[in-house]
């Protein structure tokens, strides 16, 4: 390094550039974080749009829509994508998903075009959700505001492939690729992760199926508050509908869907909400 006096406008010029860098480097903090994660609002009313996406209900906080379709406008967004099994018609390669013993794919025996990635080793784990991000940078891209990573519970139809552990360490990387592009990120069911999910994944808030019908509503409101965002569904109702708003234990965001989740236009359309 240089011992003698640099000339004057040196200095003038490297204070200059300094003051750029610094402007920079300001303008950089302040854009991350305007893009920080936020959880949709506590008790917010919202309504559930993964079979078809159409104008929701006036008065409608939050929507959740699938991967493949835009935001629903004026409303806070979240994006739903099938993050710990396959979505149909869209191939994966082998050898990141579960065999069972014969060598043959496991399904999911409730989705039979669905097959579930191994995650029992890091380096599977890694390549998975590497291959995620894209659609994580999608639903950013897009306009969203969260994701919701649906089949967290996958690991307990994997015939002892790998388990909650496994299921917790990869979820953690899903979310750690959705708060890097300022998506806030859903726990999907799973009351057995009990405070794991916020403590340790790190997610912001849940969107949980049938709590009520199951009783397990306390499990996802004891962590989450008042952001728990809960659908329920008209064909597999414990009693009835208002019984199961007039609970204390049911959270304050609880809609009453169809189970094709279909459009207004639709015959078997549902939607009621506490």
């Amino acid at each position: 390094m240089p011992t003698s006096p640099r000339p004057r406008r040196h200095r003038a010029v490297r204070a200059a550039l300094l003051l750029l860098v610094s402007a920079v480097v300001a303008t950089a903090v302040a854009g991350c974080a305007a893009s920080a994660p936020q959880a949709p609002p506590p008790g917010a009313t919202f309504d559930y749009q993964l079979g078809a996406a159409y104008d929701p209900p006036a008065g409608t906080d939050v929507v959740v829509r699938d991967s493949t379709a835009e935001p629903a406008s004026g409303a806070y967004g979240v994006c739903y994508v099938n993050g710990f099994q396959t979505q149909p018609g869209v191939d994966w390669p082998d050898e990141l998903l579960v065999h069972r013993a014969s060598g043959e794919l496991l399904v999911d025996p409730g989705w039979p075009d669905e097959h579930l990635f191994d995650l029992a080793r890091p380096e599977t784990r890694a390549t998975v959700a590497a291959r995620m991000t894209a659609t994580i940078e999608g639903c950013a891209d897009d306009g969203y505001d969260a994701v919701e990573f649906d089949n967290l519970d996958s690991y307990s139809r994997s015939e002892g492939a790998f388990g909650l552990d496994d299921a917790v360490a990869y979820a953690t990387l899903l979310v750690d690729r959705a708060h890097a592009v300022g998506l806030a990120a859903a726990q999907k069911n799973t009351a057995e992760l009990e405070s794991r999910g916020r403590d340790e994944v790190g997610f912001d808030f849940a969107v949980v199926e049938e709590c009520d019908a199951y009783d397990e509503c306390p499990a996802f409101t004891e962590v989450y508050g008042d952001r728990v965002l809960a659908v329920e569904y008209s064909d597999e109702l414990r009693d009835t509908f208002a019984d199961t708003c007039g609970r204390a234990t049911t959270p304050a965001s609880t809609v009453l869907r169809d189970r094709d989740l279909v459009g207004p236009d639709d015959p078997g359309y549902v939607f009621e909400r506490c």
